[in-house]
């Protein structure tokens, strides 16, 4: 059964067996909360669109680069990255790398200039909109952009939000995760409302589920029943080879794509392949 899992979820022959959307998805991935599995997500789910034949783009919008990292891509000083694009108007295409063997996957990396850039930005002309700008210019066309946000509601993920026109929530199963998503979705409405109409929280995927708890059984009943059918049916479960594949520089889905893990995060990107199908609300490329 795992192998076959390993087989399906890996799709040696390339095909597309994951539906394309009509336009590009600009899909930010967010939460001012540390450690629910932002990066961790967006590698995941951007490797396994790309395996099933979607081309994919990740912005890594995070100073700290784990999500370069996770893909193997560069991000070391000196590398052009993200802050180029956003502090010196360098075009998109000039800094994306291709991930290596993920063909349709490219990587915007961070470095760790990109931690100034909040300060910086702060006296640049239209600071909310720089990153939309340079993914508008972008002359390859992506049928999804992920953008990898910071665990803070800055300026960095206010351009997310403006460059966006989904937002992506992954939610801990614990108690304090639940704390400050009101502060969250309250930010998303403001964004919406004075910068970027289209907004839309479209997602939201509970993750490192731990079934043996009333706790987690308990915070998804409540995130279900608060947010209907924007929470995704498949959910993360906390699984050991999920945390391990970074420190191998690969996502789940090729570090043991056997796994619960990769079987998962797979699910989930089914299930967003298909909304994306059925729901053409808000995608403008």
């Amino acid at each position: 059964m795992e192998a076959m899992r390993a087989v399906q979820i890996l799709n040696p022959s390339g095909e597309v067996t994951m539906p394309r959307p009509e336009r590009t998805r600009v899909m930010c991935v967010a939460n001012q909360k540390g450690g629910v599995g932002k990066t961790t997500t967006t590698v995941n789910l951007a490797v396994a669109l790309a395996l099933h034949g979607n081309r994919v783009l990740v912005v890594d919008l995070d100073p700290q680069g784990n999500a370069s990292t996770g893909l193997n891509v560069p991000h070391h000083t000196g590398v052009p990255d993200v802050y180029d694009c956003l502090i010196n108007s360098v075009p998109l295409e000039e800094v994306a790398q291709g991930v290596e063997g993920i063909p349709n996957l490219w990587c915007v990396p961070a470095t760790i200039d990109l931690a100034g850039a909040e300060i910086e930005l702060v006296s640049v002309v239209a600071r909310e909109s720089r990153l939309a700008r340079a993914i508008a210019a972008y002359p390859g066309h992506f049928d999804y952009v992920f953008i990898d946000c910071p665990p803070s509601l800055g300026l960095l993920t206010v351009n997310a939000l403006v460059a966006a026109q989904e937002v992506l929530i992954p939610i801990q199963c614990e108690y304090y995760a639940l704390e400050g998503l009101n502060q969250l979705i309250n930010n998303i409405n403001l964004v919406r409302q004075h910068l970027n109409p289209k907004l839309d929280v479209s997602t939201i995927l509970l993750t490192m589920y731990d079934r043996r708890t009333r706790l987690a059984d308990a915070v998804e009943q409540d995130v279900r029943n608060h947010f209907g059918d924007k929470v995704l049916q498949a959910v993360i479960p906390r699984n050991v080879r999920v945390s391990e594949a970074p420190s191998y520089g690969q996502s789940v889905m090729t570090y043991d794509p056997g796994s619960r893990g990769a079987t998962s995060y797979f699910e989930a990107a089914q299930e967003i392949a298909e909304r994306g199908v059925k729901e053409p609300v808000g995608r403008n490329a």
